[in-house]
C-alpha cells in the first residue's frame, strides 16, 4: 500500500545527527512530516532539530542509545505518548570498524553488534506492536549496506552486522506480509559520510594513517552525498519497496554476486587493494 504523502505523518529516525540519518530527517521534514530524531551525539542532534524547525516542520529530538534496550523502550513509550504512533521508522544508527580480522580485538565486535544489529532489533521490537495495532500503511526501513550483498576485506565485523540486518529484514518481510507494515532494506554503496572518516576507536592498531587518508580521499572522490540516499528512502517509503540499492557500486555489487561469486570477490579484492584497505 502506498502512502500518499507525509504531511503530519510521524517519522522516527535513529542516528539522525549526521550522514544518512541527518539527510533523511531533513528530507522527510521537507515533505511536512513530524520528525522524531535520535542520536547519541547531543550537539549534532540539536543542530538537526534547529534545521528541521527552520523548515517549518515539527521535530522531537532525544538522545537515545539504540544499543540499550531500556533506552529504546522508554523512547518508544515517549513517542507514543507525546507524538503518536509512527508511520515510518528508519533504523539507521550504525558504526564501522576497519582492519583485518586477525589484527582486531573482540571488543569492537561486541560494539558493532550491539549498535548495528541490536539497534535495529530494538527499533523493530519496541515500535512494531503499536504500528501493527494502529493499522494502515506503515514502513519499517532498516539501513544495511552494500556490504550486506558482498563485503570488502578489512570490514569483517561491519559486514557481519550488515548481513545480519539484511537477513533479519527478510524474515520480517515474510512475517509481516499480511499486515500493512512494509519492511524495506536499504543498501547504500559508496556514500561520503562521517562513517568514512574513522577514528582510532574504529580502526585496528595496524591500520595506518596513510590507509585512512587514502580511504577518505576515495570516499570524497568516488562517493555520493547522503542526500541521494535520503531521497531514495523517501521514495521507497512512499511507494513501498523491498531492497533499495543506491549510490556508486551498489547495483554493481548486488548483480555481480548474483552472476558469479568469483567475479564479485575479485571486484572487491581489486577495489580494496586500490584504495589501500588490503
Amino acid at each position: 500500500m502506498k502512502i500518499s504523502d507525509f504531511k503530519d505523518k510521524i517519522v522516527v529516525i535513529t542516528g539522525a545527527g549526521s550522514g544518512i540519518g541527518r539527510s533523511t530527517a531533513l528530507a522527510f521534514a521537507r515533505q511536512g512530516a513530524h520528525v522524531v530524531a535520535t542520536d547519541i551525539a547531543e550537539q549534532a542532534l540539536m543542530a538537526v532539530e534547529r534545521d528541521i524547525t527552520a523548515l517549518g516542520a515539527r521535530c522531537l529530538a532525544q538522545r537515545v542509545d539504540v544499543s540499550n534496550a531500556d533506552d529504546m523502550r522508554s523512547f518508544a513509550d515517549r513517542v507514543r505518548r507525546d507524538v503518536g504512533i509512527p508511520h515510518v521508522i528508519v533504523n539507521n544508527a550504525g558504526v564501522a570498524y576497519l582492519g583485518r580480522f586477525i589484527d582486531s580485538d573482540l571488543e569492537h565486535w561486541r560494539r558493532l553488534m550491539d549498535i548495528n544489529v541490536m539497534g535495529v532489533v530494538h527499533g523493530c521490537h519496541f515500535f512494531l506492536p503499536m504500528m501493527i495495532s494502529a493499522g494502515g500503511p506503515r514502513r519499517m526501513i532498516n539501513v544495511a549496506s552494500s556490504a550486506a550483498n558482498f563485503p570488502s576485506p578489512s570490514m569483517a565485523a561491519y559486514a557481519a552486522s550488515k548481513y545480519a540486518v539484511a537477513g533479519f529484514s527478510e524474515v520480517l518481510k515474510m512475517e509481516l506480509s499480511e499486515t500493512g507494515i512494509g519492511v524495506i532494506t536499504v543498501c547504500p554503496g559508496v556514500i561520503n559520510t562521517p562513517i568514512a572518516k574513522p577514528s582510532g576507536r574504529n580502526t585496528a592498531p595496524t591500520f595506518t594513517p596513510e590507509q585512512i587518508d587514502r580511504l577518505q580521499n576515495y570516499y570524497a572522490s568516488e562517493g555520493c552525498s547522503p542526500d541521494r540516499v535520503a531521497e531514495a528512502i523517501v521514495r521507497a517509503a512512499r511507494r513501498g519497496g523491498d531492497i533499495v540499492l543506491v549510490g556508486p557500486y551498489a547495483r554493481l555489487v548486488y548483480h555481480a554476486r548474483r552472476l558469479s561469486l568469483r567475479l564479485a570477490r575479485k571486484l572487491m579484492l581489486d577495489g580494496a587493494r586500490r584504495i589501500g584497505l588490503f
